[in-house]
């Protein structure tokens, strides 16, 4: 097989194999030099190869270099690819955080388990203290709310117990910056109330007949308000007596003409404006016959 100068065989399997014949190859195609010295003269120890061999030599040392690189390169990234080896360490804890997990998760679930179920009273309480709020959670009640319970359950009676009393019982129970009462000040202020509205019963019974008003009980959605009818809203809103340009845009029973109404349309129909007996001409010409 013979090899131009400068040009290399196909690299076999093994890399080793094709940097020696690749060596093989050049020392064969390059001529032969007689060895120098270090001093420049022919023959003895310290022989110096020519710039030509010196030259090829470092061209092999560079490309062993490349290829040690890409290799060194392609096991970065095999061993990056791979996930490294969980040490004993780390599966003792992953196991604590799966046995605390599970544990939270009865704890959570025991607890739930054990809470009381809610009182009609505070059932109440929290139908009252989320209504007309979306984002409230039940646990608090504003004063606006407050007001609408006592009205709603009927515990302003209008005598014994106003809006006024209500407004400032909310007042004292609630903090000196809160805007909103809890479920045990709710029962305070019911407490306080209670004693304007059974004046004629005991304490207790007071304040359990003012809880019988309020439990199982929910907020009342009024209906839609209803237009108040005046004389001068009617004769305002009564089309039969519009003039002018206002006039055109109703019909005789009051429904609006959209369009018709705002612009002058064009009548193709070929009769004269203001002609009554339009569309009568079959009519009469059939009774003729």
């Amino acid at each position: 097989m013979k090899l131009e100068e400068g040009s290399h065989p196909a690299p076999p399997t093994g890399l080793l194999h094709w940097r020696v014949s690749c060596r093989t190859d050049r020392e064969a195609l390059a001529p032969q030099a007689p060895a120098l010295s270090k001093w420049g003269q022919p023959g003895g120890e310290g022989q110096r190869a020519s710039p030509r061999k010196e030259k090829e030599t470092l061209e092999d040392f560079r490309i062993c270099v490349r290829s040690n690189m890409a290799d060194s390169k392609a096991k970065a990234a095999k061993a990056a690819n791979k996930t490294p080896p969980k040490s004993p360490g780390d599966s003792a804890k992953d196991r604590a955080a799966k046995r605390l997990s599970l544990e939270t998760e009865g704890a959570g679930e025991g607890a739930a388990a054990a809470a009381p179920e809610l009182s009609a009273l505070e059932e109440a309480f929290r139908r009252f203290a989320v209504h007309g709020d979306t984002r409230a959670t039940g646990r608090e009640m504003h004063g606006k709310n407050w007001s609408k319970l006592c009205k709603d359950c009927q515990v302003i009676d209008g005598k014994n117990v106003t809006v006024t009393d209500v407004d400032i019982v909310f007042s004292k129970i609630k903090g000196k910056s809160c805007r909103t009462i809890t479920f045990e000040q709710f029962k305070e202020a019911l407490e306080e109330l209670s004693k304007k509205r059974f004046k004629d019963k005991s304490s207790e019974e007071a304040v359990r007949e003012v809880h019988r008003l309020i439990e199982g009980k929910a907020p009342i959605i009024s209906g839609v308000t209803k237009a108040i009818s005046s004389p001068t809203v009617s004769r305002l809103t009564d089309t039969t007596k519009f003039t002018g340009s206002h006039k055109e845009r109703f019909d005789p029973s009051g429904k609006g003409k959209g369009k018709a109404g705002r612009v002058d349309l064009v009548d193709e129909s070929g009769y004269v404006p203001g002609y009554k007996h339009a569309g009568t001409y079959d009519q009469k010409v059939q009774g003729g016959k």
